[in-house]
């Protein structure tokens, strides 16, 4: 299997994804702006998440550009990755509803948790497969972000609990943390 159809069977399941997530925000009743309220919550779970999902389609699309074969435990891996980024929407969903309650909040944090070790495994297998010479090796280097973001999310699921706000500026954290462009892909890539 070449990389372009994995490419292609990874941004269809989060293109799906992401229409699952914004159908879940639904249309009011009544035709006030003050009828947008209750919506709030729902709105700043799904802003997140959305961001979330495309910190990982970036990521996961400069990633891909490393490959130059495929093996099975990297179509496994992927599909491990794909398995706990279709649980965002069900996570976004019910913590929006629930207007950030704290057991909402760990399992959004859990589900992100989840993401990023499978992101980290992916990762991983892709750099196994290239041997000594890995174009994402060199790319990553020593990689505190991937390494950091699982740490931070075990913290705020320590919080979610409790202060479920600290768990929330964490999860906000992060995801500016990955918002800023990486571009160490693009110069390996580029530089090769």
């Amino acid at each position: 299997m070449n990389k372009t159809r994995l490419e292609a069977f990874s941004d269809g399941v989060l293109a799906i994804i992401i229409t699952i997530m914004v159908l879940e925000i639904k249309v009011p009743h009544g035709n006030e702006l003050s009828n947008l309220k209750p919506l709030i919550p729902i709105f700043l779970s799904y802003l997140l998440s959305f961001i979330y999902l495309g910190i990982y389609w970036n990521n996961h699309h400069h990633m891909m550009h490393t490959l130059k074969n495929i093996n099975g435990g990297i179509l496994w891996a992927n599909l491990h990755l794909l398995f706990w980024l279709s649980l965002i929407p069900f996570a976004t969903a019910w913590n929006g509803e629930n207007h950030f309650a704290p057991t909402t909040m760990m399992i959004y944090g859990v589900v992100l948790f989840m993401n990023g070790i499978a992101y980290f495994i992916l990762q991983n297998l892709i750099i196994k497969s290239q041997g000594d010479n890995s174009l994402l090796k060199k790319a990553i280097g020593k990689d505190y972000k991937g390494k950091s973001s699982p740490i931070l999310y075990l913290i705020a699921i320590i919080f979610a609990n409790s202060i479920p706000i600290i768990a929330g500026i964490i999860y906000i954290f992060v995801a500016l943390m990955w918002l800023v462009p990486d571009k160490r892909i693009e110069r390996i890539i580029n530089h090769q």
